[in-house]
């Protein structure tokens, strides 16, 4: 077989390759879990996954985020109130935020850091500080403290003048 036509059967193996798993993404199949690569999760991550999972209204997933007391708690929660009105809670509660800043985590500790995170909203900013703390690979919420009220010179929204 000449070289050419060697290269004519490879390029044809390949789009079709390419085709089948462009058909397969469209029909709603996921490269197995086992096979992406695995990267550490960060303390921003986390938070980050919190958010989404909040925005989304998924408690199983917001809960994934927390340990020790902060995660009884939410059981608690979820246990006398039930899942859709904590989801309910967190959707509510997340929909108001307009942008998140998240400063670098500052470590306090061998598995746990403290890192400051902004919430802006329409009318007003608010930071609040999270402590999180390694258990295995991942990032988890273990407590917060009270959030703060923070100044802006121009609400989120306003007009700039020039």
């Amino acid at each position: 077989m000449k070289r050419e036509r060697k290269a004519e059967i490879a390029t044809v193996i390949i789009l079709a390759g390419a085709l089948t798993v462009v058909a397969a993404r469209r029909g709603g199949w996921q490269i197995p879990v086992v096979l992406r690569p695995s990267t550490p999760s960060t303390p921003q991550d986390t938070v980050y996954r919190m958010l989404d999972a909040a925005r989304d209204g998924n408690v199983g997933a917001y809960l994934s985020c927390y340990t020790a007391e902060m995660e009884s708690s939410l059981r608690q929660i979820v246990k006398e109130k039930g899942e859709n009105a904590l989801g309910g809670y967190i959707r509510s509660f997340n929909a108001s935020i307009k942008g998140v800043a998240i400063q670098e985590p500052q470590a306090i500790g061998d598995n746990e850091v403290r890192e400051r995170v902004e919430f802006v909203y329409g009318d007003r900013n608010e930071a609040q500080t999270y402590y999180l703390r390694r258990t295995g690979a991942e990032w988890r919420i273990e407590r917060l403290e009270n959030t703060q009220g923070v100044p802006t010179v121009l609400p989120y929204g306003s007009p700039v003048v020039e």
